[in-house]
This record gives C-alpha cells, structure tokens and sequence, in this order.
C-alpha cells in the first residue's frame, strides 16, 4: 500500500487514463448537477481516500479556463456496482487545492 492510511486523503497525484475513465463515467450525472455543458473535461489530477471502496476527488479542466472538482465514488469490485457521483464544486481555478467535500 502507497502509506495512506485507511479513510485519509491520500497524496495529489497526476490524472491517469484510468482516472479520465471514472469521470467520464459520472460527466451526465456532473454536468446535470453543474447546470451546465462543459466545454472540455479533462482529468488534471486527483486525491483518492480507501473507505469501504474509494472516494476519488479530482480535478477536472472544463475549459475557457474553469474547473471543477468531483467527488467520485467506486464502490468495491465484487459489488459490481458503477461508479457515482457524489459532489461537485464548480468555480474552481487551476491553482486551487484538491480538498475533501
């Protein structure tokens, strides 16, 4: 294990394909909750906490300059449940540090 502890927010990390797979999952559930259509949305980076599945918080380029935060929740495999959205926080800019929400 990468030293986080079970239930803390790990370490910022950059976005992977695999990260820009689990928001493209959630981007409807997203974009309903936002308002609003994104222009771009393109995973930047991301914190990950382990609870009985892992929240993922991530940062994410919606163009013209934007960003949003998402919290994104996967849930374990043998559930075989998909990923949720389960916040948002918009109005966020490139500077802006990945928190818990």
């Amino acid at each position: 294990m990468s030293g986080q502890m079970c239930g803390g927010l790990g370490e910022k990390k950059q976005a992977t394909a695999e990260t820009q797979k689990l928001i493209d999952s959630v981007r409807s559930a997203a974009e309903t909750k936002a308002g609003q259509t994104f222009e771009k949305y393109e995973a930047i980076s991301f914190k990950s906490q382990v609870v009985a599945g892992t929240n993922y918080f991530v940062k994410v380029d919606v163009g013209c300059d934007k960003y949003v935060h998402l919290r994104v929740y996967q849930p374990l495999p043998h559930t075989g449940q998909p990923a949720e959205l389960s916040g948002i926080q918009l109005n966020k800019t490139a500077d802006d540090e990945i928190e818990y929400f």
